[in-house]
């Protein structure tokens, strides 16, 4: 009797299993937390900013102001005061002469970003390291400005950067990056995408 009983056991085991998994999968998950964000809170979530700079706030800056603000908001701690020589990243290229490559001057945003936009955008979201989004967008303008005046992409320090102009601003690195062809939903995630 005991041989049975444990022999049913044994085929109850998996068959609970699967009961269990047909069960929780049937059911609707509701786990009674938080609510669904009102269009007011998802709005202000989406704040990345497009190659086209549609999404830049007004506001304005100079190289030369960049400059100044790289010192004052405490860049140069991390970075250095040439923005080459600090404990995080390097933001200068390395002086190797002209390069057909972009990428041969080291992984430098300013340089390696197809759009000067995707710097604003970095500034404004991941700066200073502690503090981020304190900047005002007229301080993020001049800092972005400065970055691109250091690497050669800029070559006035008076050059007014502003929505209008930044996105203008032509990269090094535009036609040297790879794009992901669009995908659309019950696609292959890279379908067509050459290897």
């Amino acid at each position: 009797m005991a041989a049975f009983i444990m022999r049913l056991f044994k085929l109850a085991i998996p068959l609970f299993i699967i009961v269990g998994i047909t069960v929780e999968a049937q059911s609707p998950t509701k786990y009674g937390v938080g609510r669904t964000p009102t269009s007011a809170e998802i709005a202000a979530w989406d704040i990345s900013i497009s190659p086209t700079g549609e999404e830049l706030p007004e506001g304005s800056g100079t190289a030369d102001l960049g400059a100044q603000l790289f010192l004052e908001k405490g860049c140069a701690g991390c970075h250095g005061t040439n923005g080459t020589d600090g404990i995080a990243p390097r933001l200068v290229k390395r002086d190797v002469g002209v390069l057909d490559n972009p990428w041969d001057y080291g992984r430098i945003l300013p340089i390696r970003s197809p759009f000067a936009t995707t710097v604003w955008d970095y500034i404004n979201r991941g700066m200073p390291l502690g503090a981020e989004g304190t900047l005002s967008a007229s301080e993020v303008y001049s800092l972005t400005a400065y970055l691109l005046y250091l690497n050669d992409v800029i070559t006035d320090d008076q050059m007014v950067v502003d929505r209008d102009t930044l996105p203008a601003i032509q990269m090094p690195n535009r036609d040297n990056w790879a794009q992901v062809p669009d995908w659309f939903p019950k696609e292959p995630r890279l379908k067509g995408y050459p290897y």
